[in-house]
């Protein structure tokens, strides 16, 4: 039933993929389509405006009478006060506010007029005593635009649905082999998950037992130490389940950012001391929603990072600022260098200086983890170099309102 809920949920990202990309296909054909058809359209105007213009001057100047206009045109004749027209000169013209101005100012002019649902256009020139003017008919120009504008959008919406196709048909070309690979890291990371449950059930066992049989024996406090660290571990490889498939949706729980930090730093101490480090602790009472086990997860990465890289003082303080709570992180080391700044909390990275001879800083998986656990949070990391030495690293999360105190 579990691998039926996955192979569908696959498919279901599949066609969810296809869709998005096949939408976005035609959407960018479209833009192409409708620009390309305004530049078409406007380029065709352009050219029937010059064209008639062209058309109506010629007219004009070979106007000896109004008996034989060109084709497609009439002519009208002002002289001496008389007005003559071609035969069959639509109803609506001439323009005779366009005679007279013209005849009294001597300026031609060019007007298109609607008369009898149809549209003209008219040019008026004067002539030494005479005033002509030539009207054409735009009927044909607009049907030409007409059957333009239909063959864009026939083209233009056979484009969409081909782009639409070919976008749905690469993404699923290019999706299915990614989900595969997706299934493959599941498949192996509940594989593994289960094969180390098992062990650590064991453990965890074991140590109860243990501790039971130790009941008021000095080793006792260190028996505890070792069930409260099968119970995280556990509590961690849950947390690692969860976030290798992030499909599955899990709601935050309310978690005592204080008491975590505590048992982190208590936890850390051993460590701490080993290596000469001193561990301080600031805090106030914070309560956050989120997950128990990635937030000790992080906090487990600050610290470890933190006492690595410190001579003597690792100092730790957690603080309110309005809505939002913020882990510090403070070491006493030779700080970070500035070239690896911008890149500290991706995998893998290292300061070019040496803390060692043949040895590098370096900061691996740890700090990353604790960007992307910070991420599924709603929060955010950020370091810093203090100004004597040492460097500060951070963790803000938001506080759930309901949760603050």
């Amino acid at each position: 039933m579990r691998r039926r809920r996955a192979d569908s949920a696959d498919a279901r990202l599949i066609r969810g993929t296809m869709l998005r990309i096949g939408l976005q296909s035609a959407a960018a054909v479209l833009v192409t389509v409708v620009l390309l058809s305004a530049a078409a359209i406007l380029v065709v105007l352009h050219t029937q405006h010059d064209d008639q213009n062209t058309l109506l001057g010629t007219a004009i100047a070979q106007a000896d009478d109004v008996t034989d206009p060109p084709a497609g045109t009439w002519l009208v004749l002002r002289r001496d006060g008389r007005t003559q027209a071609s035969p069959g000169l639509p109803p609506g013209l001439p323009d005779h506010e366009a005679l007279d101005q013209v005849q009294v100012d001597g300026i031609s002019r060019t007007a298109d007029i609607h008369a009898h649902l149809r549209e003209y256009r008219v040019r008026t020139e004067r002539h030494s005593d005479e005033v002509v003017q030539a009207a054409m008919d735009l009927s044909q120009a607009h049907r030409e635009r007409s059957r333009l504008v239909e063959a864009l959008l026939v083209t233009g919406g056979a484009g969409l649905v081909l782009a639409a196709l070919t976008g749905a048909w690469v993404a699923r070309r290019a999706v299915t082999p990614l989900v595969g690979a997706l299934a493959l890291q599941r498949r192996f990371v509940a594989d593994a998950g289960h094969e180390l449950r098992t062990p650590l059930t064991l453990l965890s066992t074991r140590a109860q037992m243990l501790r039971r049989r130790l009941r008021g024996h000095p080793a006792e406090p260190d028996v505890d130490g070792l069930v409260t660290d099968a119970s995280q571990l556990a509590a961690i490889l849950d947390d690692l389940l969860l976030a290798a498939d992030p499909r599955q949706e899990v709601p935050r729980q309310p978690v005592d950012l204080t008491e975590l930090l505590r048992e982190a730093v208590a936890a850390a101490q051993p460590t701490a001391e080993e290596k000469g480090v001193q561990l301080d602790l600031a805090d106030q009472p914070v309560r956050v929603r989120g997950f128990d086990a990635g937030l000790r997860r992080a906090i487990n990465a600050l610290l470890d990072n933190g006492i690595r890289h410190a001579h003597s003082l690792v100092e730790v303080t957690l603080q309110r600022h309005g809505h939002q709570v913020r882990i510090d992180v403070t070491d006493d080391g030779p700080g970070i260098d500035a070239e690896i700044l911008p890149t500290l909390f991706t995998r893998f990275a290292s300061a070019p200086t040496e803390t060692a001879p043949g040895q590098r800083r370096r900061y691996g998986l740890g700090l990353s983890l604790v960007s992307e656990i910070a991420a599924r949070h709603g929060g955010s990391v950020s370091a810093r170099n203090g100004g004597h030495g040492g460097a500060t690293l951070s963790m803000q999360l938001p506080i759930g309102m309901s949760d603050a105190r």
